[in-house]
């Protein structure tokens, strides 16, 4: 989750306990902006939990050190090459139904398709297994999230602009005045509203604005 931070709460009180004080959110800081490179050393002390290295990776901060920009065109550039790996891992299988389909069948009908039957008919789609085998071989930046399924078969581009805004939006956005924003379901279509409500708020806050990352 990405928490827009108060103004009057200071970055040393961002503990798991004052997260859950202040914002109802349990959960620890997690390093997921880059910092940008051209700021002076005392404005380093204003990022939250900053770790050494280039880019420099923090929790957090205000927007004007935030390089929000930059850490959009790299995770859709990966993105990118991912999509290609994909396509080539599932190359001759047919599309596949993502989880939330089956899932959803479940719930209105618990008695007649239990959830051993779902968990048997997603896993046992062809598309589904080549991405297990692959990742059963594979690790690191070449493993292939099989919760994606549906974000990569939305095609090269839809999966690079998503995995562009996810990256700054997160899975959920909690705004300054304390409105939570998130998916209604997992479907790709609600992610797609989710991202297009936080991007557009993002685009609108101040540069002084404190951003956080919260990971559950």
């Amino acid at each position: 989750m990405i928490v827009c931070l108060p103004d009057g709460l200071p970055s040393q009180a961002l503990t798991a306990h004052q997260l859950d004080r202040h914002f109802g959110v349990s959960g620890n800081l997690q390093p997921r902006f880059w910092a940008v490179e051209a700021r002076w050393l005392w404005q380093t002390r204003h990022l939250i939990a900053p770790r050494k290295g280039k880019p420099t990776y923090c929790a957090g901060g205000p927007v004007k050190l935030l390089e929000l920009a930059g850490l959009r065109h790299a995770a859709g550039m990966g993105a990118g090459i991912r999509h290609q790996l994909w396509q080539h891992v599932v190359h001759g299988t047919p599309p596949a139904r993502p989880w939330h389909v089956y899932q959803a069948r479940h719930l209105a009908e618990p008695a007649t398709y239990p959830l051993q039957r779902v968990e048997a008919d997603f896993f046992g789609q062809p598309r589904v297994n080549a991405m297990r085998l692959h990742n059963a071989v594979s690790y690191g930046a070449a493993h292939l999230l099989v919760e994606e399924l549906e974000m990569f078969q939305a095609g090269p581009l839809a999966y690079q602009h998503y995995s562009a805004a996810t990256a700054v939006c997160a899975d959920a956005l909690l705004t300054a005045d304390g409105h939570k924003l998130a998916p209604a379901g997992d479907a790709l279509a609600h992610r797609v509203t989710y991202l297009e409500q936080a991007s557009r708020y993002l685009d609108t806050v101040e540069a002084g604005q404190r951003l956080l990352a919260v990971a559950f």
